[in-house]
Parts: C-alpha cells; structure tokens; sequence
C-alpha cells in the first residue's frame, strides 16, 4: 500500500498514526495491497478554500476526500480486489482539536484526526451518510476500524466518538 502524508498546515501532527490508521483500513476493507492513497494536512485557511470551491460552504471542514479511480471493496471474500488510485484524503488539525475537544467523550487532535482519516477513507470507498441506512452502516463501520486499530495497539479508554455529521 503506497500512502503518503503530506502536513502543510504547519500544527505537528502524529503523521505515523495517520499512516499507520489509513493502513489499517484499506487491509481492512481489502483494498488491493498496490493502490494508493494521499492524505492532506492542511490549515484552516486552506481547508475553507477547498470546502467553497467544491462544496459551495462557507468555513473551513474537518474532512474532505477527493476519489481518483473510484475503488470499491470487493463483494466476495474470493474476488480479487482492483487495483488503483484511491485518491486524496484533506484534514484540518485546528478544526479536528476544536471537535475533539467539543466531543461528548473529550479526546486529543490526533485521536480525531486518526478518526477523521478513517472517515475519509470510507468516503474514497463510496461510503455516505446522507441517510440514515447510510449513515448507521458508514459509522458503524468507522468505529469498528477504529476500535480494531486501537485494540492492536494496546490502546486503552473509549475511541473517541463519531464528530463529523
């Protein structure tokens, strides 16, 4: 799996558990081991830019993701997933410290941002939360991936609860 991240926001960020997270996902969606994905950090500044110019909102988001090839997870356990470009995953560190820390289970940026990726990876799979079916299934399986990752790591306390709508 080839994912790269890239902060320009010019906050630190803990850009190995971005990485480490986004793996995590795409193994656990089954994407193919050769697709790539690119994920943003950006400042607020520039994440108010993107959201006008392809969301018509005022003010910058948390999360934005940007499909290339527009992969899917394969329907069978024995179909072989397609190879490709996921595409790009855009996050803003001061918008995700303002919601971790306005969230019903207070966590850190970077336990936001590591939900925030998994939320973008989601939506580079197709994944939505538009309707409620839609959203139930996306934020169930949001906090299945996150929940799984941090039992990996030991990690201890809840996962920080969903924060995007």
């Amino acid at each position: 799996m080839s994912i790269d991240v890239n902060n320009e926001s010019g906050t630190e960020v803990d850009e190995q558990a971005i990485l480490d997270i986004a793996r995590y996902a795409l193994a656990r969606m089954r994407i193919h081991p050769l697709s790539e994905l690119s994920v943003i950090v950006v400042d607020a500044d520039a994440m108010e830019q993107l959201h006008i110019q392809w969301m018509d909102l005022p003010g910058p988001t948390d999360v934005m993701s940007f499909p290339m090839d527009e992969l899917r997870p394969p329907s069978k356990d024995d179909d072989e997933p397609p190879q490709g470009l996921l595409g790009d995953i855009v996050l803003c560190p001061e918008v995700a410290k303002k919601q971790g820390e306005e969230a019903p289970t207070q966590h850190t940026m970077d336990e936001e941002l590591q939900l925030l990726t998994v939320h973008g990876v989601l939506h580079l799979l197709g994944y939505d939360h538009e309707e409620p079916d839609e959203k139930a299934e996306m934020f169930g399986l949001q906090a299945a991936i996150v929940d799984g990752w941090r039992a990996e790591r030991g990690l201890t306390g809840p996962s920080p609860a969903p924060t995007v709508s």
